[in-house]
C-alpha cells in the first residue's frame, strides 16, 4: 500500500529499477563508461576498512585475508580446488601474494567458500596440509 509520500514518482521508480537490474543480476558494474565505475583499491593502499589504523585496532590477519579473497573471487567460483581458484585469481589480476599462497595448498582439497579458503591459508600457512574437504 502506498501512502503517496514517496520522493519520486512511480515512473522514476520503475526507471531506477530498470537501471539497477543488470547490476543486481551480474554482481558487478554494467556501465559502458569506465569513468563512472568506482576505482578499486590498490595493493599498496593503507588499510582503512575499519577506520584509522591505530595500534591494537586493525583487522586480524584472517579478516584481512578473507576480505582480500572476497574482493577477488565471486560466489560462482566456489566450490573449487586450489588450481581452479588460482586460475580465477590470475584472470582477475589479483595480488601475487594471494596466488602464491594458493599454489602451496594441497591440490586435492576443495573449498566451498571464502571463509574455508581463508582459514586453510592462515592455519596451514599455505604449506600443504589438508584442506576442509578432500576430493
Amino acid at each position: 500500500m502506498q501512502r503517496g509520500s514517496d520522493r519520486m514518482s512511480v515512473h522514476r521508480d520503475d526507471e531506477m529499477k530498470h537501471e539497477l537490474q543488470g547490476l543486481l543480476r551480474s554482481g558487478h558494474p554494467t556501465r559502458s563508461e569506465e569513468w563512472n565505475d568506482p576505482e578499486p583499491a590498490a595493493e599498496d593502499d593503507p588499510e582503512v576498512t575499519y577506520g584509522p589504523v591505530t595500534p591494537g585496532r586493525g583487522p586480524t590477519y584472517l579478516e584481512a585475508l578473507r576480505l582480500e579473497l572476497a574482493r577477488n573471487l565471486t560466489r560462482g567460483t566456489f566450490p573449487a580446488n586450489p588450481r581452479e581458484l588460482t586460475r580465477a585469481l590470475r584472470r582477475g589480476n589479483a595480488p601475487d601474494a594471494l596466488v602464491e599462497g594458493l599454489e602451496r595448498l594441497p591440490h586435492k582439497a576443495r573449498y566451498d567458500n571464502v571463509q574455508e579458503l581463508a582459514v586453510a591459508l592462515t592455519e596451514n600457512g599455505g604449506s600443504g596440509a589438508s584442506g576442509p574437504q578432500s576430493a
